[in-house]
C-alpha cells in the first residue's frame, strides 16, 4: 500500500499539495484506495492503474446514480492516462460493521438497502452498459468447474453441468420481467453509511464500476446472501418479501431469485478459488464455508432442481463446505 510514485503531482496539481496520503484499502482487483488529509479536508485516491484498470466506468456509473437521487462518490479530480482519481470521502462508518456492532439493526438497515434497489430499479437502466443474461450467466457459472472442481481433483460432468444450468436459467432471461442496472457488487462492505443523509440517500455506494443491464433480482441477492457475512435468513425473507411488495412483482421474481442466488454462490466458489491459486490471496479460502451453507439454501427451492441433481452426483459433501472446515 505505498501510494504511486506520481500520485503527489497529481494532487499537487488540484490543490492537495500539502495533504498526507495514507493507506485505506485494496481489493480483489489491482485498484487501490488512499486516503488524503490535508488543510482540515479529506478525500479519497482511487489508483487504478492501466492497462489493468480502466476509471472511466466507475466516473460515468458514479454520475449515472447521482443523477439518480442516489449516494455514489463526487468525481474532484481525475488524470485518466495514469488511472488516478480523486473522489468524495464518505468517512469510516461502513454498514459490515455497524452490523457485526449492533446486530438488532440489521433489519433496519436491509429494508433501507432494498427500499434503494426499489427506487433504482424503477427508473430506466443506464445507457451503454453491458448485458447481462443467460451466456453471461451460464460462462460466469463456468468458474465453479473451471477452478473449484479442478483444485478440488474432482471429475466432474461439465457438460451436464451447464445443461443443468441452462434449463434453470433460460426461464429466468425469458421472464419479461424488466431489465434492469445491476450494480453488481452490492453487499454490506460495498456500503457506506454516508452522516447528515437520510432515507436512501444514507447508503454511501462504491465498488460499482462492473454494472450491467440485467434482471432486477440479482443485486436483491448479491446484498441478501452476501460472501462476506451472515444475514439472518428471516431478514432474507422478509426483504425479499418487501421487495416484491414495493414493486408488485410475483412468484417469476421468486423463481429468479433462487435461480441466481445460486447461480451467483456458484461463480464465487470458483472466483475465491482462483484468487487464491492465480492470485495469491489464500484470505479468500475463510469464506467458502459460508458459501456452501448460502447454496445448500438455494439448491433447495424446487426451481433449482436440475442443478441440485448435478451436485448431488458430482461434488460429495466431502468437496463442498467440509473440504474448508
Amino acid at each position: 500500500m505505498i501510494p504511486p510514485a506520481h500520485a503527489p503531482a497529481f494532487l499537487a496539481a488540484h490543490g492537495w499539495g500539502d495533504a498526507q496520503i495514507l493507506p485505506l484499502a485494496g481489493d480483489a482487483s489491482f485498484r487501490r484506495y488512499f486516503r488524503v488529509v490535508g488543510a482540515g479536508r479529506q478525500a479519497v485516491l482511487m489508483d487504478a492503474p492501466p492497462p489493468h484498470e480502466d476509471p472511466r466506468p466507475f466516473i460515468a456509473v458514479a454520475e449515472f446514480l447521482s443523477g439518480q437521487g442516489l449516494t455514489a462518490p463526487a468525481i474532484l479530480a481525475r488524470d485518466l492516462d495514469q488511472g488516478l482519481l480523486l473522489i468524495e470521502d464518505f468517512g469510516d462508518v461502513r454498514l459490515r460493521e455497524t452490523l457485526d456492532a449492533a446486530p438488532d439493526a440489521e433489519a433496519g438497515h436491509y429494508a433501507g438497502v432494498t427500499d434503494l434497489l426499489v427506487h433504482l430499479h424503477a427508473r430506466p437502466p443506464m445507457a451503454g452498459l453491458p448485458v447481462h443474461g443467460l451466456a453471461q450467466w451460464l460462462d460466469e457459472v463456468t468458474l465453479f468447474t473451471d477452478w473449484y472442481c479442478s483444485a478440488l481433483d474432482l471429475e466432474v460432468d461439465r457438460d451436464a453441468f451447464r445443461a443443468a444450468w441452462e434449463k434453470v436459467l433460460a426461464p429466468v432471461e425469458a421472464d419479461g420481467l424488466p431489465r434492469v442496472t445491476v450494480l453488481r457488487d452490492y453487499h454490506a462492505e460495498n456500503i457506506m453509511l454516508v452522516p447528515g443523509r437520510g432515507g436512501i440517500a444514507h447508503y454511501g455506494l462504491l465498488d460499482f464500476q462492473d454494472a450491467l443491464v440485467g434482471h432486477p433480482a440479482y443485486d436483491l441477492a448479491s446484498v441478501l446472501e452476501d460472501a462476506r457475512r451472515d444475514v439472518t435468513p428471516a431478514v432474507e425473507a422478509a426483504m425479499l418479501d418487501r421487495y416484491v411488495a414495493a414493486t408488485g412483482q410475483g412468484e417469476a421474481f421468486r423463481a429468479a431469485y433462487w435461480a441466481l442466488a445460486a447461480q451467483r454462490n456458484t461463480r464465487i466458489l470458483g472466483v475465491f478459488v482462483r484468487l487464491w491459486k492465480r492470485d495469491g490471496k489464500e484470505g479468500y479460502r475463510r469464506f467458502q464455508p459460508r458459501m456452501w451453507g448460502l447454496l445448500e439454501r438455494d439448491l433447495a427451492h424446487p426451481v433449482l432442481a436440475a442443478v441440485r441433481t448435478w451436485f448431488d452426483e458430482n461434488v460429495p459433501a466431502s468437496k463442498r463446505a467440509e473440504a474448508w472446515a
